[in-house]
């Protein structure tokens, strides 16, 4: 347990202040009791590593008027009965990192290209709606909406508690941005973090029950699959240097993909981050990762966006995320009371760019993209 002289340790996604010291380590070869070992101990799911919470900070801006303010969050947003759930809605465990990477057999790659092909459409749609005076509750609804029409789960909503269908990062949030009552502003730049949950198999059988009266037994057990992007948006005029952020950040990612091939180490995506980051004197977030995706939201292998020496290599089949965060100042993250907004401790702006990856023969092939 944190005392009051120690800071407190965060999983941002999960809420949670304390983490599971019994979690399996991802990193590997660490003295037991060193401080490797023991940061290795605390982290548990992708896309959320624990991060040191400064003491100090809280929701309220300081003499920069610019600064986010929290705006009032609406009530949840319903879900259709007859969509499928993922297994973490209403359970009463939280979900963890799931252990092994997510490899696919053909029927599974044509199911992650569904719910990643549907998850850049939304996307793209939500892009659409950036302009001076919309509210990003309003950008929530409207991607709900959409994605529900499709047959389709949020996947943030319910996850560990997450009130809301999409994270809406504006200007220094980082990630995980809860919609809410704010309209954005002429300059303001947004990430908009799109996840769905689709099961093709669920949608035909259904479409057939209703139709034809068969039985839907035999989709029991089945499994949609999780389609994961992002982008940062320009609202209005933005200026010259949030531009060059959010392009520089884009290239980071594109730079990334480029990379990837069967027998490829992992921990090349952050060097080629790193690299293309350090020519335009941009920080890498360090705390916030990529992660496997596929029947599950999490899974391993977790990908760092910085230099580092972590063991692993790319798989064919495999899909996984990367999702760089660049700031133009502090890399260091404060998150707010509701333990889900990350925003940079010096309110410097930061961007993010997220694409879903499949591990082919060829190298890599974008699943969300349109």
């Amino acid at each position: 347990m944190a005392t009051s002289s120690s800071p407190r340790l965060l999983s941002s996604f999960l809420g949670d202040r304390l983490l599971s010291a019994s979690a399996r380590p991802l990193l590997r070869g660490a003295a037991p009791g060193s401080r490797r070992a023991a940061y290795q101990a605390t982290r548990t799911l992708c896309n959320l590593v624990d991060i040191l919470f400064n003491r100090g900070q809280s929701d309220k801006p300081e003499d920069n008027p610019r600064r986010l303010r929290p705006g009032k969050v609406s009530p949840l947003l319903s879900v259709p009965k007859h969509i499928q759930r993922p297994p973490y809605v209403n359970a009463r465990q939280r979900p963890g990192l799931h252990n092994g990477p997510e490899i696919h057999d053909e029927r599974g790659i044509e199911c992650m290209r569904a719910s990643g092909k549907l998850a850049a459409q939304v996307l793209k749609f939500a892009g659409t709606l950036v302009e001076p005076g919309i509210t990003t509750d309003e950008i929530d609804k409207a991607v709900h909406q959409m994605i529900v029409d499709n047959g389709a789960y949020p996947s943030p909503l319910g996850y560990c508690g997450f009130p809301k269908s999409v994270c809406t990062s504006v200007n220094e949030c980082i990630c995980h941005g809860i919609p809410d009552s704010r309209p954005l502003e002429d300059g303001d730049i947004i990430n908009i973090d799109v996840t769905v949950y689709l099961n093709r198999v669920f949608l035909c059988i259904s479409s057939l029950y209703l139709h034809k009266c068969q039985s839907m037994t035999m989709v029991a057990g089945q499994l949609g699959y999780h389609g994961d992007t992002s982008a940062t948006f320009l609202c209005g005029n933005v200026d010259d240097k949030a531009k060059k952020l959010v392009q520089v950040t884009r290239e980071c990612l594109d730079k990334a993909i480029s990379i990837c091939a069967p027998g490829v180490e992992i921990k090349r995506i952050g060097r080629t981050i790193q690299d293309h980051a350090d020519k335009f004197k941009f920080g890498v977030v360090r705390q916030f990762v990529g992660h496997g995706v596929g029947q599950v939201f999490h899974a391993e292998p977790v990908v760092l966006h910085f230099r580092n020496n972590e063991w692993g290599r790319m798989t064919l089949n495999q899909t996984f995320t990367i999702e760089p965060m660049l700031t133009v100042g502090s890399v260091n993250p404060v998150i707010w009371s509701d333990d889900w907004t990350a925003v940079t401790e010096d309110g410097s702006l930061s961007a993010q760019f997220e694409h879903t990856i499949l591990i082919t023969e060829d190298g890599a092939e974008i699943l969300t993209q349109c």
